[in-house]
């Protein structure tokens, strides 16, 4: 198997896929009904939270005297069913 470019690509994807599972949980509770104990309900608010972050997403890195601005955008999208 030929080396990865990236190796951090696969560890991103699977916290991409985790997020996602997460906000399935959350909105078959809010929209369907569905059961969850308040203790799952917190821990997938908590994990949610450390993966999207509410934080700005702006991000200022002075390279070489020249000042770069990288925006971040989060897109969260329903899964087809």
């Amino acid at each position: 198997m030929a080396a990865r470019l990236n190796n951090r690509h696969q560890e991103s994807v699977k916290q991409k896929i985790q997020a996602s599972q997460l906000v399935n949980l959350l909105q078959n509770h809010a929209l369907d009904g569905t059961e969850v104990t308040p203790t799952r309900l917190d821990a997938a608010k908590f994990l949610l939270n450390k993966v999207l972050s509410n934080a700005p997403t702006e991000q200022y890195t002075e390279l070489g005297g020249e000042l770069g601005i990288n925006k971040i955008e989060i897109e969260v999208v329903k899964a087809a069913t």
